[in-house]
């Protein structure tokens, strides 16, 4: 599949495909979308929200969370802020997310049947992961909405004049659900 798509790209940029997605690197609408990485949003929420190529900086993850003060979704949204000029901030999960039902003890076993040995567990336990925590998924999404926004708003790093706002899509239809 990678092949093809290599082969794919070669011609893309061959016939200037590229030209009507020119834009530079800040956010036209000043707004950061922090997503799930459900591929049935990959079309279907930037055209939900009516947002074109260069309007939003769009940072995507397993369930859209931020699990931890210090993890890969708030380091993207601070620089966003910082550094993009971000001003706005929506929080968007989905109905019928995978993530919801994600189980550590599933995904361990699934681990220990592809080859990674419990000795590697153990040494990134060791170093302090809670690999439980950072793999278990979430039973309820208003209230994932709800914990990731207050993570964002309340996060020291985060000016108090960002607005966060958290909702969910319906992953068929593209309708919001504001979750206050």
């Amino acid at each position: 599949m990678i092949d093809q798509i290599v082969n794919y790209n070669k011609t893309f940029v061959e016939q200037r495909g590229y030209e009507k997605y020119l834009t530079d690197k800040y956010p036209n609408k000043k707004l950061a979308v922090l997503s799930c990485m459900d591929t049935r949003l990959t079309e279907l929420l930037p055209a939900a929200l009516g947002l074109k190529n260069g309007d939003a900086k769009i940072i995507k993850n397993a369930g859209g969370l931020v699990i931890a003060p210090f993890d890969s979704a708030m380091r993207s949204l601070i620089v966003a802020i910082y550094e993009l000029g971000v001003e706005e901030i929506m929080v968007v999960a989905h109905s019928n997310c995978g993530a919801c039902h994600m189980n550590y003890d599933h995904i361990y076993h699934q681990m220990i049947v592809r080859g990674v040995k419990e000795e590697t567990i153990e040494i990134i336990r060791k170093c302090g992961v809670d690999l439980h925590h950072w793999l278990e998924g979430f039973k309820n999404t208003h209230e994932s909405v709800r914990k990731t926004v207050g993570e964002i708003k309340t996060h020291p790093l985060i000016p108090k004049d960002i607005e966060v706002r958290g909702f969910i899509i319906d992953s068929t239809t593209g309708r919001l659900e504001e979750v206050v």
